[in-house]
């Protein structure tokens, strides 16, 4: 019958959801703000519930707490073996405390916001000799002209890896992005991709850090290599797992901020207009980039305990999916939260993470899109869309067009 609206399916595979998910966020916040997804967790849309669970005493970022988890692995031999063998490398983004403290503790020593906005003059001609060459060649595609190459070299540079590696190390990169997505959605062709690609980064890393133990430099792997804390060192497998931490948080998210940020402003001609006239404007620009379309749309935590959320009842074991795409757009947390406005101060957005798991490389990732958009402005006033509905990658937790030529 017209007029009826169409069921809510949380279904993420679905190509309009892809290109925009935006309408659905809105309806799930109305209409169901606990939904249940056909797979049986609750999905959760709304701001004070993601916000809740993420700072919540009682939740894990440990998968393997999930009450499903065992009926998994009797379901998936050959991922359960390759994740088991990769255990002791596993990146502290899924540890709870202590191994979590102890280990984002003494990675923040190399990693202060001191440090990193010292990086800015080298991100500036970095971003530089990238318009300088879109401009020679007449043309720019931003995801891999500009989006792409920028935080490739940059957390190369950080890690100490050769100019030679850096190529290497971007198809790391575009296959380990996929490792945040759930087993069940990748292909098995994709998954053999991603377990060669992780192997092949490992053993490229071990040979890397022997090198750095013998002679260190100045860059940030020496520095962790180095790192102690009331004589507590990082082993080998947990340099390891860093590293992939670092190249997918501090790469694949920042290509999808710089995208998505150039996208949005386009979209929105009198927000490029803005920006133009004031490129100072570029670090609140980014914040609302952030809020407006969020690189990383979902995380998720597992329920150590009963949670009452007043709407929504949480059961020991389960593991919600917290949609930090729509909870960023709820309207009782935002004032006109589908308005795109660069110049907003006062924006408390869930772009990376709340509480003990607060993003690491928000100062990196923060810098390099404010550079960027920033000189975009300034040196490229001009943009325009060549394509006004640019397609998406397929990932499903990251969020990132494949590709976006512009006019210049």
């Amino acid at each position: 019958m017209s007029g009826v609206a169409e069921p809510l399916v949380f279904n993420p595979f679905d190509p309009s959801f892809r290109s925009d998910p935006y309408p659905f966020y809105n309806r799930l916040r109305e209409e169901d703000p606990g939904h249940v997804s056909p797979l049986g967790f609750h999905v959760l849309s709304r701001y004070d519930d993601c916000a809740a669970i993420l700072k919540h005493p009682n939740v894990s970022s440990d998968q393997r707490n999930a009450a499903d988890y065992e009926l998994w692995r009797a379901s998936n031999p050959e991922a359960v073996a390759f994740t088991e063998r990769m255990e002791p490398r596993r990146p502290f983004l899924f540890m709870d405390p202590p191994d979590h403290t102890r280990l984002r503790g003494l990675v923040s020593k190399s990693f202060t916001p001191k440090r990193v906005e010292e990086l800015r003059p080298r991100v500036q001609q970095l971003v530089d000799e990238l318009i300088d060459d879109a401009i020679g060649r007449g043309s720019l595609e931003v995801v891999e002209e500009l989006a792409y190459p920028l935080p490739v070299v940059v957390i190369c540079e950080l890690l100490g890896v050769p100019v030679a590696d850096h190529e290497t190390f971007k198809g790391w990169s575009r296959l380990l992005a996929r490792s945040l997505d759930p087993d069940i959605v990748i292909p098995p062709d994709v998954q053999r991709q991603r377990v060669e690609a992780i192997t092949s980064f490992h053993e490229y890393f071990l040979d890397l850090i022997a090198r750095l133990r013998r002679r260190p430099g100045p860059d940030l792997l020496s520095a962790l290599v180095a790192a102690e804390d009331a004589g507590d060192t990082l082993s080998e497998d947990e340099l390891l797992g860093i590293c992939t931490l670092l190249l997918i948080a501090g790469h694949e998210t920042t290509v999808n901020l710089i995208g998505n940020g150039v996208l949005a402003l386009l979209r929105h001609p009198d927000e490029w207009a803005r920006l133009t006239a004031d490129p100072a404007l570029a670090r609140t620009a980014v914040e609302e980039v952030l809020r407006f379309d969020p690189p990383v749309q979902f995380d998720g935590r597992v329920a150590m305990a009963d949670i009452d959320l007043g709407h929504v009842q949480l059961k020991k074991g389960e593991q919600p999916l917290l949609m930090l795409g729509a909870a960023n757009r709820d309207p009782r947390q935002f004032d006109e939260p589908e308005h795109f406005d660069i110049g907003w101060s006062d924006n408390h957005h869930l772009a990376f993470g709340y509480g003990m798991h607060f993003c690491l490389g928000a100062p990196l990732a923060r810098l390099e899109g404010q550079v960027t958009l920033a000189t975009l402005a300034r040196r490229l006033p001009d943009m325009q869309l060549l394509n006004d509905h640019p397609p998406y990658k397929e990932n499903v937790v990251l969020r990132g067009l494949a590709e976006l030529p512009v006019s210049i």
